[in-house]
């Protein structure tokens, strides 16, 4: 067996709502501003946490949902997911309430929609990200074939 790991270091100056922050990967493969303002505001060019969890729930799911259709000797022309991770803010501070998962498979080969639909929500319960997730918010799958 095999561990692997991966890094971001945010370096931040100033305060939370004056100060501003970049998110650097380790590997080199992004560097992104971040602010508090435009955490919970308009994003105006800038990433927050929420689209960081999105971009690795939706990027996880979707090589679950590839590895799957593989694994039924099935194929899709081209598979798009699209992660919604949604947040609130309180008096009591920011919560994250939900990550919704739409899955759009086109040009299925091997497989019918009523099926790449059933694997699709299966799916969600074998990948990594909704694990590491699932109990502290709610996520949810829809899905699409055209």
């Amino acid at each position: 067996m095999s561990t692997f790991s991966r890094q971001v270091t945010v370096n931040w100056q100033g305060t939370l709502m004056d100060g501003s922050g970049t998110a650097q990967a380790g590997t080199g493969a992004f560097s992104l501003p971040v602010t508090f303002p435009r955490r919970v505001g308009e994003p105006e060019g800038t990433t927050s946490p929420e689209e960081l969890i999105a971009a690795a729930h939706g990027a996880c799911y979707a090589m679950v949902v590839a590895a799957n259709l593989g694994r039924r000797n099935a194929s899709a022309k081209s598979s798009t997911v699209v992660c919604t991770v949604t947040g609130e803010k309180t008096d009591a501070g920011l919560k994250v309430l939900s990550s919704k998962l739409h899955v759009t498979a086109e040009g299925l080969e091997g497989i019918t929609a009523a099926e790449f639909e059933q694997m699709a929500k299966e799916a969600e319960g074998k990948c990594p990200i909704s694990n590491a997730l699932r109990g502290n918010l709610e996520i949810s799958v829809e899905v699409s074939v055209r």
